[in-house]
């Protein structure tokens, strides 16, 4: 009786390396597919607008909620350190620059891949195991430009917006923790908060925003409408785009920050 021999670990460990290569070769033909087919017609600008809706105004009660409290904490925590060296004055300075450089874009990518990611991931993932997307092409639709191209340029334009509108509600938390505590006034508040931001700090966010919103429809179409074995494939496509997209989020802050700061140096 033959002893079924186990494979050498070098081999399997090879095996990884060719399907990480693999899965990378493969997720850059995506992407490439995607820039071919964006300026190719039909142009489905209904579908846009509807996915827009999707993602933008469905995810505001979360981005309110979170927004605020961040602002609140942020400040809460910073308080204690400043009043240690008697600069509670510089507290509005250094919450606007936090919140507008790296807090507001960086939570709305997060709370976006986690919410907005792992629903396309798993609405494209259901689609592809029933048969759906292979329907459209036979009823003469393009599924890739009708799924894939409106969605990726959804989350690219919503993302920005919400990233703004977290901002907003970040600083107002922050001014009420000030102002209950500093009785500072509103306009006050915002000019201390304003005086150290300038329009750089604002592109900056804006572009790693975009970025995020097209690194979180991306994933999320690619994970999903390469979606196999069953139900089970779309849980696993859906939780692979929220990984997947926070992973490559954090690392393009990292990339762009690095870019910005290059332009900051006098």
């Amino acid at each position: 009786m033959s002893l079924k021999q186990k494979k050498p670990r070098r081999y399997i460990f090879t095996g990884k390396i060719d399907e990480f290569f693999t899965d990378v070769y493969t997720f850059g033909q995506f992407i490439s597919r995607f820039f071919k087919s964006l300026f190719l017609p039909p142009y489905e600008f209904k579908e846009i607008v509807r996915q827009s809706y999707s993602i933008g105004v469905k995810s505001l009660p979360l981005i309110t909620l979170t927004g605020f409290i961040t602002g609140i904490v942020f400040t809460k925590q910073s308080r204690p350190s400043l009043s240690d060296f008697g600069a509670t004055s510089w507290l509005p300075s250094l919450v606007t620059i936090a919140i507008i450089r790296a807090l507001a874009p960086l939570v709305t990518g997060l709370i976006t891949a986690g919410k907005v990611g792992s629903n396309i991931g798993a609405e494209l993932g259901s689609m592809k195991v029933t048969e759906q997307i292979d329907a459209m092409e036979v009823s003469a639709t393009n599924p890739f430009k009708f799924l894939v191209v409106t969605r990726v340029i959804a989350t690219s334009i919503m993302v920005p917006l919400l990233m703004l509108y977290m901002a907003l509600l970040a600083l107002l938390g922050a001014f009420v923790n000030v102002h209950s505590n500093e009785q500072t006034s509103f306009v006050s508040f915002v000019e201390n908060g304003f005086h150290s931001i300038n329009f750089l700090d604002i592109y900056s966010s804006f572009i790693k925003t975009i970025l995020f919103g097209f690194t979180i429809g991306i994933v999320g179409c690619y994970q999903g409408y390469n979606t196999t074995q069953g139900t089970q494939g779309v849980g696993r496509a859906a939780n692979s785009s929220v990984v997947m997209a926070m992973f490559l989020i954090f690392i393009e802050e990292i990339i762009v920050v690095q870019i910005i700061n290059w332009f900051r140096m006098p």
